[in-house]
């Protein structure tokens, strides 16, 4: 299997050997701050009470995707419209947006990733 462009800048052989693995993963490229080009990280967090919130906000804040499973708190109305007013001041905070993803699931993202409204259908 010869390898051309990207294979070839990493490896520097001409070939790859049969039965060999490449680690993308360890690859880096011009322009990328990491080897995948990632500047967050998607995190799953459960509130399992109110004061959980401020917690997995701070998340936000450093730029990472946070998916909030508030299943625990979901029948205490008081505790699930601080919740909601809480996350709506974070995300005009940091320029990002909040959005209910499923039942019982809230994610919050910062500045530059919006959350699509709209669920993906196949087509037939």
């Amino acid at each position: 299997m010869a390898k051309s462009g990207i294979l070839r800048r990493h490896h520097g052989a001409e070939t790859l050997e049969e039965g060999s693995f490449l680690d993308l993963g360890a690859m880096g490229f011009e322009g990328e701050d990491s080897p995948l080009g990632s500047r967050g990280t998607v995190r799953m967090a459960e509130v399992l009470r109110y004061e959980d919130v401020g917690t997995y906000s701070k998340l936000a804040y450093q730029g990472d995707i946070v998916v909030l499973d508030y299943t625990s708190i979901a029948n205490d109305q008081v505790a699930m419209r601080r919740m909601s007013l809480d996350l709506k001041n974070v995300s005009k905070d940091i320029g990002g947006d909040v959005a209910g993803i499923a039942k019982n699931l809230i994610c919050i993202t910062p500045a530059g990733v919006r959350v699509d409204r709209q669920k993906l259908r196949p087509t037939l």
